[in-house]
């Protein structure tokens, strides 16, 4: 950390913070794709209906995300952090109340409101405070709790929903790790006001949306991150579902997926992270993604198989998916000056959360459910993801790192 902030806290402690963050917010995301076959039996609602469950999580968090673009650069972050990590918590509280599927459709909108500023905030203190040849290690770290967050929450709330016979469950474990984590910035996360210090940083927010918009760099880097969303987002959420009704995997197995996906992705991470600051981020990049192209063709048309061959996989596919992501999230960090980097983050992560929507609806709408609740025309949208990570590539070729 920047000598600054050395007298309050260590680099690695804060880290270890945005990374219990992260872990939280991450498995209130990905926890919708494991229960989507839970969901759809115990709600009787259909693909497409599930897929409105997560888009409208990914939508309100892209208008989250927008909200906090006119103020986040204005307060200290410690500040904005503890009132966002607070809503959160509420929003997961009332996701383990919800008894029905529009009161839960609406409580996952309210969570989408507050995580889409949660990753604004994560990337934007990495920024602010890991100097820049330090930072592929840090984001690889904290983006090692996506990993995390499938080893040990997903597992474990499934597991819970499987006892329990309820998928409530997993979101009172959330709940419950949560208001952990939030004592523990409540306690422990230090104030950080280096982003405020900058010539500039209280220019009106109008002002940046027009230099973003006359910056060639910064538009390159929002398609750049949109394409990434299409190209892992169409496929992730529906997993699951074609796993077991597909490939003929019980519910209790999604757990082995996910758990042995996820220990491989949290070696491969870190590994990643280390790597891209040796090699350079964008071309770190783009062996991730074009390696990412073969397992996503795989996955999607997977046919009745043993447990075993499932798990080697996906294995291979949450390792290249969650490698794409890391040097892909430094290289956001990177395109933009410092004072401007909470702003564009914030107009990126709505960006994000919109790709993903939108990846969701298009999947949800080019595949069909069969009689038996099989799933039609996954293959095409494994052809989405691999066109997009395609075209992802050529653009990040085009985009500049100037912080």
């Amino acid at each position: 950390m920047q000598d600054s902030n050395k007298s309050m806290i260590s680099e690695g402690v804060l880290i270890a913070m945005l990374a219990a963050i992260n872990f939280t917010h991450i498995m209130d995301f990905v926890i919708m794709a494991p229960l989507s076959a839970t969901l759809k039996r115990d709600m009787d609602i259909t693909t497409n209906q599930f897929g409105y469950l997560v888009s409208i999580y990914t939508f309100a968090a892209a208008l989250g995300a927008i909200i906090a673009f006119f103020k986040i650069d204005k307060y200290d972050r410690r500040t904005t952090i503890l009132f966002v990590y607070t809503g959160f918590i509420i929003a997961n509280i009332l996701c383990a109340l919800a008894p029905q599927y529009k009161f839960f459709m609406l409580a996952r909108l309210f969570a989408g409101l507050f995580g889409g500023v949660l990753n604004v905030l994560i990337m934007s203190v990495i920024g602010d405070v890991i100097p820049f040849e330090r930072r592929g290690k840090a984001v690889g770290m904290v983006m090692a709790a996506f990993s995390a967050a499938s080893v040990i929450g997903i597992p474990s709330g499934l597991i819970l929903a499987d006892i329990f016979n309820d998928y409530h469950a997993p979101f009172w474990l959330l709940s419950i790790l949560s208001i952990l984590v939030g004592g523990t910035l409540l306690v422990k996360f230090p104030s950080i006001k280096n982003h405020m210090e900058f010539e500039g940083s209280r220019t009106p927010p109008m002002e940046i949306l027009k230099e973003f918009a006359q910056d060639t760099n910064i538009r390159r880097a929002l398609l750049f991150i949109f394409l990434l969303m299409i190209a892992g987002f169409s496929v992730v959420p529906f997993i699951s579902d074609y796993l077991v009704n597909n490939v003929g995997l019980d519910l209790d197995e999604l757990k082995y997926v996910y758990l042995c996906g996820g220990l491989a992705t949290v070696v491969s991470s870190i590994f990643v992270g280390r790597l891209s600051d040796k090699l350079g981020k964008i071309k770190t990049f783009i062996i991730a993604a074009l390696v990412s192209i073969i397992p996503i063709a795989a996955v999607t048309v997977l046919p009745v198989m043993p447990l075993g061959y499932v798990l080697t996989f996906n294995v291979v596919f949450f390792m290249c998916f969650g490698a794409r992501f890391v040097p892909a999230m430094t290289i956001m960090t990177a395109c933009v000056q410092p004072k401007r980097r909470g702003s564009f983050l914030s107009i990126s992560s709505a960006i994000q959360q919109l790709g993903s929507g939108i990846a969701v609806l298009i999947a949800s709408n080019i595949i069909i459910n069969g009689a038996k609740g099989e799933l039609y025309n996954f293959g095409w949208v494994g052809i989405v993801a691999s066109v997009a990570t395609l075209l992802c590539i050529y653009v990040s070729l085009q985009i500049k790192e100037v912080s």
